[in-house]
């Protein structure tokens, strides 16, 4: 897991074209101006995912994974903390679905916070527990799906 502001995205083109043009993207983006949905940045190997929604308490959080995808979490608007957990053998509660490459996890996490104009990315082995905070608040997100 890597969590930074987007002002910071070139420390992290070493990682990779695609996560590289990912940040990129979300860096020259403006998200307020976008109905919530999918858009596709590079086919279905780099992709972002708009979405606006309610906070929940972490005792409604599930941890996930995805085995195809990079997640890169950008908080658009608002601020919530996500649950991280590095994969360690934990047994999984419902099993990995293929079509939408994810599974959830038994575990304990710790949270992290991000505020709008940060970051996180999450990898395979990167458990995480988004949308987390006080039921009352919304966030706008965007989560750029990065064929890993």
């Amino acid at each position: 897991m890597i969590v930074d502001r987007i002002e910071n995205f070139e420390k992290y083109t070493p990682l990779g074209q695609r996560i590289s043009l990912a940040l990129a993207y979300i860096r020259a983006t403006d998200f307020s101006q976008f109905e919530v949905g999918e858009y596709p940045v590079s086919g279905r190997d780099v992709f972002a995912i708009v979405s606006d929604y309610a906070l929940k308490p972490e005792s409604q959080g599930r941890l996930e994974a995805h085995r195809k995808y990079i997640d890169i979490q950008f908080l658009a608007q608002g601020g919530e903390s996500i649950g991280y957990l590095p994969f360690s053998g934990q047994q999984e509660t419902v099993a990995y679905d293929e079509p939408g490459d994810f599974a959830f996890y038994a575990g304990d996490s710790s949270l992290v916070h991000l505020e709008q104009g940060m970051f996180a990315i999450f990898y395979p082995e990167d458990l995480h527990m988004p949308g987390i905070g006080e039921p009352d608040k919304s966030v706008r997100k965007v989560v750029v799906k990065v064929r890993g």
